[in-house]
């Protein structure tokens, strides 16, 4: 079984240390280290890892606005660690996307389920953000097709039916999908207008 790959962001070196040891002993490989958030995001496009892990409260780009920014790019779920509990910080943290959130001090064995969890999450939300993608590319051609039998329709003097099965045949025989015909279509008919 592939070992799951960390990143982690600190920006004190003994923290970093003794995270990356606790993660060395469960089991997890640390594939990357930063100081500070915008260190992190770099190392995150650079080494794609399965998760970062990293604190709150570190110079220039802090740990919430990098969980915002590794969200956001889809690059990867974060664990935030913080010795902060306050509503305020949990909120912007939750609004940043963060998968999972770990008060400080915790112990070695509350690290695997927080990884777990936030990974589980992080891949339910890429596998509904797929369908989504999935449902709208079926709506647009579904879309293009209503029109362009619309126009054959009009055009050629067709039923629904022989519209479609006309579409239908064009993408056969050209090896294009339907939605390239029907856009075809339309183009051809938008420039014969």
């Amino acid at each position: 079984m592939e070992r799951t790959r960390i990143i982690i962001a600190d920006d004190e070196s003994l923290i970093r240390m003794d995270l990356r040891e606790m993660l060395t002993n469960l089991g997890y490989l640390v594939v990357g280290e930063a100081g500070d958030g915008q260190s992190a995001i770099n190392l995150s496009w650079e080494l794609r890892p399965d998760i970062v892990i990293m604190d709150i409260k570190m110079p220039d780009v802090d740990g919430i606005e990098a969980a915002r920014v590794l969200t956001e790019e889809r690059l990867a779920p974060v664990l935030l660690l913080s010795a902060y509990s306050q509503q305020e910080l949990v909120q912007r943290a939750k609004e940043a996307g963060v998968a999972s959130y770990l008060v400080k001090p915790f112990r070695e064995n509350d690290l695997t389920p927080a990884i777990e969890v936030a990974l589980a999450r992080f891949g339910e939300f890429r596998t509904l953000e797929n369908e989504i993608d999935d449902l709208k590319e079926t709506l647009e051609t579904r879309k293009a097709v209503e029109r362009a039998k619309g126009i054959l329709m009009q055009l050629q003097n067709m039923n629904e039916a022989e519209a479609f099965r006309r579409i239908q045949k064009m993408s056969m025989n050209n090896r294009k999908p339907m939605k390239a015909v029907a856009e075809a279509i339309i183009l051809a008919h938008q420039a014969g207008e």
